[in-house]
């Protein structure tokens, strides 16, 4: 069984989807965070990982699930980090990220099929902004690898999975939204709504998205 971290900041500790809230406002956008957070965990239990929260902050407590603290320096060093510490524990490990709530149990379940294998496997859940929603390893690759990367940008999860390629055989999920910007938005309501068995966090989220 997996290890699976999701990725977050604490609001009120950490500024949060800044994009978003210039558009809409930080007490909007928090609030959504927040919702849009426990969707995910919920996801991840239901698919039957191991899940924890990979904090920013290093005494930040979040609800229901154990933590382990992302530590210093840029995304990639903290994504490496975390993802060898649950390859370490679990012999792999999943980095899920808190802002695309869509997910789906059986998504999860995929991935972590195709990581419990003795070849090296990596898996890549690619974002409609041309990042990535979830990574996962059976192996943990080298520093090096994580750090040469450009994140936020719109090639970050081709060459994301350029630097990774020599470390193992890829698996490539569907494509979802996160929510970074407010054009964002109506794809990740629509593919929330599009659920065919939405889980109930899930679904308070989509009735509080509907609300004007």
């Amino acid at each position: 069984m997996s290890g699976l971290a999701i990725f977050v900041k604490t609001p009120g500790r950490s500024a949060v989807k800044t994009r978003l809230a210039a558009a809409r406002g930080a007490a909007w956008a928090e609030d959504w965070y927040r919702r849009a957070a426990a969707a995910v965990a919920e996801v991840a239990v239901h698919a039957g990982v191991t899940a924890y929260w990979a904090v920013a902050e290093p005494d930040a407590v979040w609800p229901d699930l154990p933590a382990i603290h992302q530590g210093d320096g840029g995304l990639g060093e903290r994504m490496a980090r975390v993802h060898a510490t649950l390859v370490a524990r679990h012999g792999r490990g999943m980095l899920l990220g808190a802002d695309a709530p869509q997910v789906s149990p059986a998504l999860l379940r995929d991935a972590d099929a195709w990581l419990d294998a003795a070849d090296a496997r990596l898996v890549l859940g690619p974002s409609r902004d041309g990042g990535f929603w979830l990574f996962g390893g059976n192996v943990a690759p080298p520093l090096a690898a994580w750090t040469g990367v450009r994140y936020s940008a719109a090639d970050t999860a081709r060459d994301f999975r350029a630097a990774l390629d020599p470390y193992g055989a890829w698996r490539t999920l569907p494509v979802l939204t996160d929510a970074d910007r407010a054009d964002d938005l109506p794809h990740v309501f629509a593919e929330l709504t599009a659920l065919p068995d939405p889980l109930p966090a899930q679904r308070t989220l989509a009735d509080w998205m509907r609300r004007p």
